[in-house]
C-alpha cells in the first residue's frame, strides 16, 4: 500500500473555541527545548517533527528511561544484520530480528529497526519514536526497549529496539500472507486492542496524540494474539490551547486517510477514527482498501461494501469467505455498524474511540463471551428461545448461526486458555514476526 505526502501548510494552526491547556510535561516529548519549538513554530518550519538533539544530549528525557545500546551490541545480535534476519523492509530502511542480553532476564528477542543514512525522512521519524515511545506505557502500544545513535566510520547510525512481535501483523494474517486464517473472535478480539491502544493516545494520557497512520499493517500481534500499535514516526500532537484541530502537511496511506484531512489538511483525533472504520471493513472482509488486481467494480473496499452493508439479506457476500461461515451473524451486522459510524461524512457524527472500545466490548459480549471465559469457564449455551435465538431465525437458511455462536465462544476460550498459559502457542506461529513500513 502506498504512502503520500502532500506538501500544505506545515505551520500548527489553531481554530476553535478556547479549551484547558493540556499539561505542561507533554512539552518534554520534543527533544528541543520549548523555546527553540516556539522559534520553529513562528518560522514556518515542519512542527510534525522535532528537530535532532544537541550533539551529546540525550534524546530522551522521557521518565522510562531507555536502553542506550552501542551500534556494535546491535550488530552483534543480528549477526552484522544479516539479511536473513530481516522481517521487514521500506523506505526508512530494514527491521531485523535480534537477540540482546537483558541482564537478569537473559537472552531477549527484539525487533531492530535500522535507518538508512541517506534519508532525511527517516530521521524525522527516528526522532518521534523515541520521543513519544520512551514516556508511555500501555498494553496495546508496541513497547520501545531502546535506542543508538552512535556516529563510526560511515556517519550517523540511528537504531530503534523494539519488543519482537512474533505474530506478524494484522495484514499478514487477513491478505492470507500466514495460515491459518483468523477466527471471528480472534477478529474482534484484535479489532478491540488495537481500539484500546487509540483511545489511549486520544483521552487517556496528559496531552493527545493523533496515529496520523493508522492501518493493518501497524498493527502487530504478540505470541498471544494481543494486538499492540506499532509505527509512530507520523504521529503528532492533537490541538492544544483551544483549538479543535491542528493544521498540517497531508500524510498517511491510501485508502485509509480521512476525507476532510485530505481535502483541507485539518487533522483531529476523529481523522484516526475514520482510519479505523477503514480498518474494521478490513477485518469483516479481508480485502484492502485499495486493491487494482480485483475488477474495477471491487477495487475501492469502501465502495464495494456500500450496497451490501446495510442490506440484511446481502451483508453475508462481503464476509471474509476465508472465515467459511463460521461467525456471529448478529455480531458482524454488528460490526458492519460500527464501521458505518466510524465512517460518517461529518467527522463530529463519528465516536470517540472510548465510545469504539464500549461498542466492542458490547459485540463480543453478544456473541456469547462472557466473565466466565477469563478463569476458564465454558459458558453453557441455552437452548430456550432468547433475542440471540430470535435474531439468529431471521438469518438466510444455511448459514449455521447457532453453530457460528457456538464456535465463536470456543474460539475465544481457546485464546483465553492461551493467554493464561495453559498451551503454548508459540509451537503454532508460522515463522518469524514482521514488522513493515512502506514510504512513498
Amino acid at each position: 500500500m502506498k504512502c503520500f505526502h502532500f506538501s500544505g501548510d506545515d505551520a500548527d494552526a489553531a481554530a476553535g473555541p478556547r479549551a484547558p491547556s493540556r499539561a505542561s510535561w507533554a512539552r518534554s516529548l520534543s527533544v528541543a527545548s520549548s523555546g527553540s519549538d516556539a522559534t520553529a513554530r513562528r518560522s514556518g518550519s515542519d512542527p510534525d517533527h522535532p528537530p535532532p538533539p544537541p550533539p551529546g544530549r540525550d534524546p530522551s528525557p522521557a521518565p522510562r528511561r531507555l536502553r542506550a545500546f552501542g551500534f556494535a551490541e546491535l550488530k552483534c545480535a543480528t549477526r552484522g544484520f544479516s539479511r536473513g534476519l530481516v522481517i521487514g523492509e521500506g523506505g526508512f530502511g530494514c527491521v531485523y530480528r535480534g537477540v540482546v542480553d537483558d541482564g537478569d532476564d537473559g537472552a531477549v528477542d527484539v525487533a531492530v529497526k535500522q535507518l538508512n543514512r541517506n534519508g532525511s525522512q527517516g530521521h524525522k521519524e527516528w526522532i518521534t519514536e523515541v520521543n513519544f515511545l520512551g514516556v508511555v506505557k500501555h498494553p496495546n502500544l508496541v513497547r520501545l526497549v531502546g535506542y543508538c545513535a552512535e556516529d563510526d566510520e560511515r556517519g550517523m547510525q540511528r537504531l530503534l529496539v523494539y519488543e519482537l512481535m512474533p505474530n506478524k501483523s494484522l495484514e499478514d494474517h487477513l491478505l492470507g500472507r500466514v495460515v491459518p486464517s483468523l477466527s471471528w473472535a480472534l477478529r474482534l478480539k484484535i479489532a478491540q486492542d488495537a481500539a484500546r491502544g487509540l483511545a489511549y493516545l486520544h483521552e487517556e494520557m496528559d496531552f493527545q496524540l493523533i496515529f496520523r497512520d493508522f492501518k493493518t499493517s501497524n498493527i502487530l500481534l504478540d505470541e498471544d494474539f494481543n494486538a499492540k500499535l506499532s509505527d509512530f514516526g507520523l504521529a503528532r500532537h492533537g490541538p492544544t490551547e483551544g483549538a479543535d484541530h491542528v493544521l498540517t502537511s497531508v500524510v498517511g496511506t491510501v485508502g485509509y486517510a480521512a476525507p476532510e484531512y485530505l481535502q483541507t489538511g485539518r487533522l483531529t483525533a476523529k481523522s484516526d477514527v475514520w482510519s479505523f472504520g477503514v480498518v474494521l471493513y478490513e477485518i469483516i472482509s479481508g480485502r484492502r482498501p485499495l486493491d487494482r488486481n480485483l475488477p474495477r467494480s471491487e477495487q475501492k473496499l469502501l465502495d464495494w461494501v456500500k450496497p451490501y452493508a446495510s442490506d440484511p439479506k446481502k451483508f453475508h457476500t462481503i464476509l471474509d469467505p476465508r472465515l467459511e461461515g463460521q461467525y456471529s451473524t448478529r455480531s458482524a451486522r454488528k460490526l458492519i455498524a460500527l464501521a458505518n459510524k466510524c465512517l460518517m461524512k461529518n467527522p463530529k457524527s463519528r465516536p470517540r474511540m472510548s465510545e469504539v472500545v464500549a461498542m466492542l466490548t458490547e459485540i463480543i459480549e453478544m456473541s456469547g463471551v462472557t466473565a466466565a471465559d477469563t478463569v476458564g469457564i465454558i459458558p453453557v449455551v441455552e437452548e430456550e428461545s432468547t433475542d440471540d435465538a430470535t435474531e439468529k431465525i431471521e438469518v438466510p437458511k444455511g448459514s449455521g448461526s447457532y453453530r457460528n455462536m457456538v464456535f465463536d465462544i470456543k474460539e475465544l476460550m481457546s485464546l483465553r486458555n492461551r493467554t493464561s498459559g495453559r498451551f503454548d502457542w508459540r509451537v503454532f506461529t508460522p515463522g518469524p514476526g514482521k514488522l513493515t513500513r512502506t514510504w512513498g
